[in-house]
C-alpha cells in the first residue's frame, strides 16, 4: 500500500501542481478532501484544493515542485519539498513583484482507497514573504 500511495502523491505533484492539469485531481483526490491547515480563504473539498492550486499557478505560472524526501507508512505519505517560481500575479492580495522565490516545506497526506483524503502542509511562509519583499529579511549574518 505504501508504494502505491507514493505513486498517487508523485502523480499529484507532477500532473496537477507542476503541469497545471487540474482535471487530474479528479482521479487522485477524494471529492470530500479535507485541508487540515487551509490557506486563507481556501474552501474544503477537491474543488477547494483545485482552486488554491489554480491561484498559486496564476501567481507563480512557472511554479515547479521538487520532492527532496518521501516517506510512507500505512495510509500516510510525508513529503519534504522545495518549490520555485517567479511571482507574476496577485498572491494573497500581494501584487506581482516579479521576484523569484524558493520555498521549502513538508506535507503529510493521508490516502483512502487510493486517493488523497486529507492533507496538512507546512511551508516556510515567512521566508516566502521575505523573498517577495513584503516582510524585511534579516540582515546578513543576523
Amino acid at each position: 500500500m505504501t508504494d502505491s500511495n507514493k505513486v498517487v502523491i508523485k502523480a499529484f505533484l507532477e500532473d496537477v501542481i507542476n503541469q497545471g492539469r487540474l482535471e487530474r485531481a479528479n482521479d487522485l483526490v477524494k471529492e470530500d478532501f479535507v485541508e487540515l491547515d487551509p490557506l486563507p480563504g481556501q474552501q474544503q473539498g477537491r474543488e477547494g484544493l483545485k482552486a488554491v492550486i489554480h491561484a498559486l499557478r496564476s501567481a507563480f505560472p512557472d511554479m515547479h515542485w521538487v520532492v527532496k524526501e518521501m516517506v510512507a507508512e500505512g495510509q500516510k505519505v510525508v513529503t519534504r519539498f522545495v518549490w520555485t517560481g517567479a511571482h507574476r500575479g496577485v498572491f494573497l492580495g500581494i501584487p506581482a513583484t516579479g521576484r523569484s522565490v524558493e520555498v521549502k516545506g513538508v506535507v503529510i497526506d493521508r490516502l483512502e482507497d487510493g486517493k488523497m483524503a486529507d492533507s496538512r502542509i507546512l511551508m516556510d511562509t515567512l521566508g516566502l514573504m521575505q523573498q517577495l519583499g513584503v516582510i524585511p529579511a534579516p540582515p546578513p549574518g543576523g
